[in-house]
């Protein structure tokens, strides 16, 4: 299992916000925090945006700030939403399965029970869990603390 950068950076994302909450944050910040690309973080941020996890608000003043308390935001769920392919393998995918084997096959049922174990696992942790060092994660980004 792999879970791509557009996935990554999106969970990054979320934890960037969570230990600033109360303010907003902007998407050059959280950038250059992390030193990834702005365009590909502005694509994070819209879909975040689209499916209720952020708040946006455009213009002189505005930016980014969570739209749901961190305890509410599991990691299932964002990976749920950010990975365009779960198909683990190639029979996951009745369109495009090519395996000759796939209607005897036992195994695809073995790694569809291990991805349905992972995807439990991280919708038992949420946001406010990963985000639980907050001082050591702000000193890591070079934040500063009152």
């Amino acid at each position: 299992m792999h879970l791509t950068r557009y996935t990554d950076y999106a969970l990054r994302t979320l934890i960037y916000l969570g230990i600033n909450k109360g303010r907003s944050c902007t998407i050059p910040e959280i950038a250059e925090r992390y030193q990834i690309s702005k365009n590909h973080l502005m694509k994070i941020v819209h879909q975040l945006g689209r499916e209720g996890l952020i708040d946006t608000v455009r213009g002189r003043g505005g930016g980014l700030k969570l739209a749901r308390p961190p305890q509410t935001v599991s990691v299932g769920e964002v990976v749920r939403l950010t990975e365009e392919d779960l198909n683990v393998v190639e029979c996951f995918d009745g369109t495009t399965n090519q395996c000759q084997i796939s209607s005897a096959c036992v195994l695809s049922s073995a790694i569809d029970n291990a991805l349905a174990a992972f995807l439990d696992v991280l919708d038992g942790v949420t946001l406010a869990d990963i985000i639980k060092p907050e001082r050591e994660l702000a000193k890591l980004l070079g934040l500063k603390r009152a």
